[in-house]
């Protein structure tokens, strides 16, 4: 099964592109795909878990470490973003991106094993209306979150959106500019569900790292026991560690990886100026002294 969800990631992406080059023929194909949607989404489960953020936290590592489990099975692609930009598309849509009911059904009950699915798209944790639909959908579903050191993940984010050739302002000046560049973004989404804005998510790098009022909306829509909330540098110090711990939450049965996926060795960032970094964590401070009080958890970021 896990041979087939890879091959259907990379054979999607092929024919994504083939198709999108010729505008008649890739209408005809996403109506296609809509109709198959309706009629088959029934017979797909629905995730066991999701990997909600955050972004730059380490969780396409995780997620590659987790779907090596021979009880965890793989969607279609790491990141659907259902819940966060594709919510238009309807349930049966994000149905079909999982394994199929027969699936789990023999697994369980002719192989007696067990049988998981979730995904990863870290834009959830920050978009205003992902927990109230989640909730909706899969109200029992377990939740996982990575806390990185927020100023960390914020440079990691501007640089990734440099390569992508998405940003031409420097660090420093991209930061000045935050609040005019999404403050509206993010007010649009918040009274409109049906709007969805890049915008925001490119260039949000300190609000996003302010996730303590974040978390109180989470938590304020399912109950704690549902969360496992840990730190990113645990996870990227210890991997095996973090990858046993994750696994326990879920309620699988222990299997040691030889090899623990790291996204992050394929690209350094250049070092942050000392004097910016001093004054983000002062900016952070307080922010993330009401996290260690919320969460009873000291992550040691103001240094």
């Amino acid at each position: 099964m896990k041979i087939q969800s890879h091959f259907s990631i990379r054979t999607r992406k092929s024919i994504r592109k083939k198709f999108q080059k010729h505008k008649t023929s890739h209408s005809f194909a996403i109506s296609l795909h809509r109709k198959y949607c309706l009629m088959t989404g029934f017979l797909h489960v629905l995730p066991d878990f999701l990997i909600l953020g955050t972004e730059k936290g380490g969780t396409t590592s995780l997620y590659r470490d987790l779907i090596q489990h021979p009880f965890i099975n793989s969607p279609v692609t790491k990141e659907i973003s259902f819940f966060s930009r594709y919510y238009d598309r309807g349930l049966n849509w994000y149905r079909v991106c999982f394994p199929f009911k027969h699936h789990k059904f023999f697994a369980k009950n002719l192989q007696k094993k067990n049988f998981l699915t979730g995904e990863a798209s870290v834009r959830y944790f920050d978009h205003p209306h992902a927990p109230e639909r989640i909730k909706q959908l899969i109200p029992n579903v377990k939740l996982i979150i990575l806390l990185r050191n927020p100023i960390d993940r914020a440079y990691s984010q501007y640089n990734m959106i440099v390569r992508g050739g998405f940003e031409k302002l420097t660090f420093q000046q991209a930061i000045q500019k935050e609040k005019d560049r999404t403050s509206e973004e993010y007010e649009k989404m918040l009274m409109d569900k049906n709007y969805y804005s890049e915008i925001y998510f490119l260039y949000a790098y300190l609000n996003r790292g302010i996730y303590v009022d974040t978390l109180k909306k989470w938590m304020d829509t399912f109950p704690k026991e549902q969360f496992l909330i840990m730190h990113s540098k645990d996870f990227f110090d210890n991997s095996s560690k973090i990858y046993h711990k994750t696994l326990d939450f879920l309620n699988m049965p222990k299997f040691d990886l030889k090899n623990y996926y790291d996204i992050g060795i394929s690209y350094k960032n250049p070092k942050m100026d000392s004097k910016l970094r001093s004054q983000l964590v002062e900016y952070f401070k307080p922010h993330n002294e009401r996290l260690y009080k919320f969460l009873g958890r000291n992550f040691d970021w103001d240094k």
